[in-house]
């Protein structure tokens, strides 16, 4: 798995930002799998790219603080630190009140990291709970996205941007313009592009900002190009990044 990810890292890391490693699919090898999702980690950082942990946790106080500690800093024992993965962000999903993203926020502006929240997710079944509509008449994912631009005003940089991002899927690209009003200082992570059906050319909402207003990732997409084009894996993913980046450029232009 390891080599197979730094595979794609030497491949299509050029044309790309950041890597989003799925939490999951490393942790259900056990601590083999921790190893190799450091190791990936490293080697992305070693690359010049940004790394974000995708696991979308979410708990209270001290569950939500142990969470973090993994992702970042790690954790202090009377044996010496346990060093947690240090990425620069990571997903987090606020479903269960503001009080649980504090722990996370804390230890992420701690070394200078950054949170993207969940909002508008691009599952086919987000609708079921992100579109129900609050005695206010708004959505659930609008009270979701005014916390994160309250939480996230705590924090803005010279560039306007927050370092509290939300996660808005590209597969619902009807709310984008809402959202991007809704909250003006956040990064917008857009998953949902090539393999869930969302297209990067629906999403200049994003860019509003500028180029880093919008994160596309478009994981499946790029590392089965050669599927698609028959080319050999490392050039159909070079080809199918740099492709998805000239159309995000001109968005934001």
């Amino acid at each position: 798995m390891a080599a197979h990810c730094k595979a794609l890292i030497d491949a299509a890391g050029p044309a790309c930002v950041a890597v989003k490693p799925q939490l999951a699919c490393f942790e259900r090898l056990a601590a083999e799998g921790r190893a190799a999702l450091a190791d990936v980690i490293a080697h992305a950082r070693a690359a010049g790219l940004l790394t974000i942990a995708d696991g979308k946790r979410g708990d209270i106080d001290v569950s939500a603080a142990a969470y973090a500690q993994s992702l970042f800093e790690g954790f202090h024992t009377p044996f010496g630190l346990v060093p947690g993965l240090q990425v620069d962000a990571a997903t987090v999903n606020p479903l269960m009140g503001r009080d649980t993203l504090a722990p996370f926020l804390a230890a992420a502006r701690a070394r200078g990291a950054g949170l993207f929240a969940l909002v508008r997710t691009s599952n086919p079944g987000a609708a079921d709970i992100q579109e129900l509509t609050l005695a206010d008449g708004s959505p659930v994912w609008e009270r979701l996205a005014a916390i994160v631009a309250e939480l996230g005003s705590e924090r803005v940089g010279e560039s306007g941007l927050s370092d509290l991002g939300a996660v808005v899927g590209a597969t619902a690209p009807a709310v984008l313009a809402r959202a991007r009003e809704a909250m003006p200082h956040a990064v917008l992570l857009l998953p949902g592009v090539g393999a869930q059906g969302g297209r990067v050319e629906d999403l200049a909402p994003a860019f509003a900002p500028g180029p880093a207003g919008g994160l596309v990732s478009a994981s499946r997409s790029i590392a089965g190009a050669h599927l698609k084009t028959g080319e050999d894996p490392p050039i159909a993913a070079r080809a199918e990044a740099e492709r998805l980046r000239a159309i995000a450029w001109a968005l934001s232009a």
